[in-house]
């Protein structure tokens, strides 16, 4: 069976706040949790330690989960990693996701000065290492939900046979089907979903192609965008609007629903709603304030 993860309702959010201050993001999580939304996610590049974040957030909310989605495997080693997770867990049973993810090559080498060796190997190892770190690390706790950022199939197969489940990020409704047949059910799928909400499509748009703008030169992310069936002209910067339209929930408030519902129609048990601002660390809370009303939070 999967590991206890007490998300208190389907949907929750993925949000960067690398830009603000840790006491003005944590009201964030606090009015997030109000607002009805079940967990809050977040990134790490090259900002904020992922862990010593995660404390923050579980420290400021009651129910809320808090996730690392993910964290940078060559930003920590695995027994840090390991350990961390566990001591948070020892704190706020059921509440934190240790999200787990292999980066990019661009980020990890010009970023942080590391080597970006074959990824699913570099993973392997990596979680292999972490579960040979001893029980006496913060004993009768257990250890974290794990959770990995798998888009190709035999990273999805590491994450079923190694994991508690995976983390899909800007992918199809039609790849969290797929992603559940290949897991099963007794394996978490957490599935992202962006959204511009607004009454001005063009507004909305020119939001999901700025978002894209970075993904659509990784090739992480253009690999898996031609897998899900994309073509190579769908790979400008910025992504070609037939891929934002389909990769980005966008318009009233009840087709930007419909965009995340999708997901749990599919099989995720948990969607993230990542909403487009101005600039990707914007305040979030206005849109999803209006969008939880849509979803029945």
């Amino acid at each position: 069976m999967a590991a206890q993860i007490d998300f208190p309702s389907r949907v929750g959010v993925w949000w960067t706040s690398d830009s603000w201050a840790i006491r003005d993001a944590q009201q964030v999580a606090r009015d997030l949790e109000a607002m009805g939304y079940g967990s809050l996610f977040y990134g790490e590049a090259y900002g904020k330690e992922t862990l010593t974040q995660a404390g923050a957030f579980l420290a400021a909310t009651d129910r809320l989960v808090v996730g690392t989605g993910i964290a940078n495997i060559h930003a920590r080693d695995p027994i840090a990693a390991e350990n961390g997770g566990r001591t948070l867990t020892a704190l706020h049973p059921g509440r934190f996701v240790l999200g787990l993810g292999v980066s990019h090559a661009p980020l990890v080498e010009r970023g942080r000065g590391g080597t970006y060796a074959k990824p699913l190997a570099t993973m392997r190892d990596y979680l292999q290492r972490m579960a040979a770190v001893p029980e006496q690390i913060e004993p009768g706790a257990g250890r974290p939900a794990r959770l990995v950022a798998a888009l190709g199939p035999k990273m999805i197969e590491l994450a079923g046979a190694e994991t508690d489940g995976v983390h899909p990020y800007l992918v199809l409704p039609d790849q969290t089907r797929v992603t559940r047949e290949a897991l099963g059910v007794d394996k978490w799928v957490v599935s992202e979903q962006a959204v511009a909400v607004g009454d001005d499509a063009e507004d909305a748009l020119a939001r999901a192609h700025q978002h894209l703008e970075i993904y659509s030169g990784l090739p992480n992310y253009r690999n898996s965008w031609l897998r899900q069936g994309f073509e190579k002209s769908d790979l400008v910067p910025g992504g070609s609007e037939r891929l934002a339209r389909a990769l980005v929930g966008m318009g009233d408030l009840e087709t930007v629903a419909a965009s995340v519902t999708a997901h749990l129609d599919a099989g995720a048990d948990h969607v993230l709603v990542q909403a487009l601002g101005e600039h990707p660390m914007a305040d979030p809370r206005p849109s999803l304030e209006k969008l939880a009303g849509a979803l029945g939070m």
